[in-house]
């Protein structure tokens, strides 16, 4: 048993790491034939990640790549593909954003305007995940197609509602939700030697990352959601509802992606919601899930590893190489990983095969004829 677990860890780590390398190899071969050298740009970005502001911006930016991945990973354990976690996330931080500006709620404690603020983004995030889920169980509509859809709707919602006769506010050129003020925000780490705090919602994300592990190793849900992405006829017969799954798993899809903008909003220096607040976060979090296997603790490697490409980029000017290398690794990276989880998952029943036939062919082979017992006394 020992044996098996520890072939099934290493076939699992074997496809990221492949990706890694392949990534590398073929990063390096684009910057030879560029006429550049893979030692002084690995060499530059490396040197960057030992300054402090670039280690604390590494630490935040994958904090926020993390709740996308966990957003992202939640449907794809029920074999849901939330392509709308992007559109979630952004419609959620700015009707929160526009909530925790609001003028009556000055008057209430800070720490209530945190938790309205949080549970803001939260049910923004899973109404609007929602909907798919809705159209799949009602329409049998597939969920890549409404939350691409989704996405390009809370495109036009937000640009509707961010306006001056509506929930914005206009300072100069700048149109962004009101500022929150003091209080509703939460408090940052300085740290000696570096202009870039650590974010006190990292916290948040180990929150949510020990919530997931915990649902998907400890619950009955959790198990649930397993049971029915893996076969939804076995669910059907063990008495699962795969329709509830399906909506259950993309409300709670959604609630993890409107937390997503809160690091930004609530620690960040805007204080607001703006057409500058980050995009694009809920597809660099499939890609996240997809390199961290959509395992709690592998997601975390993987959200660093891309915050620190994402902070160390602008070193590479440095040496003389476009910082859109790292765009170029990052895709690499994703491809690598599709491909080398097919060789992994073909190889994985490959062996699965032969550990069959191998137990088949020792229950099947005939025990050994037993000895006739010799007379005593003969």
């Amino acid at each position: 048993m020992t044996g098996s677990k520890g072939r099934r860890f290493l076939l699992g780590a074997a496809a990221p790491v492949g990706a890694l390398l392949v990534s590398v190899i073929i990063t390096s071969i684009l910057l030879v034939t560029t006429g550049h050298s893979p030692i002084d740009a690995f060499g530059a970005m490396f040197d960057a990640l030992e300054r402090p502001r670039i280690i604390l911006g590494t630490i935040n930016q994958s904090a926020i790549y993390y709740l996308a991945a966990v957003a992202v990973a939640i449907g794809f354990k029920m074999n849901l593909f939330n392509i709308g976690v992007d559109g979630q996330y952004r419609l959620a931080a700015m009707l929160s954003a526009a909530v925790a500006g609001a003028a009556w709620m000055s008057a209430l404690p800070g720490f209530l305007r945190i938790i309205i603020t949080l549970l803001v983004a939260m049910a923004v995030g899973a109404a609007w995940a929602g909907v798919a889920a809705l159209l799949k169980v009602t329409r049998g509509v597939s969920e890549v197609i409404s939350t691409i859809m989704l996405n390009a709707i809370a495109t036009f919602v937000i640009a509707y509602l961010l306006t001056p006769q509506r929930l914005a506010v206009q300072e100069g050129n700048n149109i962004s939700t009101p500022k929150i003020t003091e209080g509703g925000q939460l408090g940052v780490i300085f740290f000696e030697g570096s202009t870039t705090p650590l974010y006190t919602l990292v916290a948040l994300a180990a929150v949510v990352g020990v919530l997931y592990a915990l649902m998907l190793s400890r619950t009955v849900f959790g198990f649930s959601i397993k049971a029915t992405g893996m076969s939804e006829s076995a669910a059907i017969a063990s008495g699962i509802s795969v329709k509830k799954m399906i909506v259950s798993a993309m409300l709670l899809s959604g609630a993890v992606a409107g937390l997503i903008g809160m690091p930004e909003l609530l620690n960040g220096s805007a204080a607001s919601y703006s057409l500058n607040f980050p995009t694009g976060i809920g597809f660099t979090g499939i890609a996240i899930a997809l390199l961290g296997r959509n395992h709690p603790v592998g997601m975390i490697f993987s959200a660093l590893l891309w915050a620190a490409l994402d902070n160390s980029a602008n070193a590479l000017q440095g040496v003389g190489v476009p910082r859109e290398l790292v765009t170029i690794m990052q895709g690499i990276i994703v491809l690598s990983v599709v491909v080398a989880y097919e060789f992994v998952r073909r190889y994985r029943l490959t062996l699965e095969a032969k550990d069959v036939a191998r137990a088949l062919a020792a229950k099947s082979k005939p025990a050994p004829a037993a000895e006739p017992a010799s007379g005593v006394g003969s």
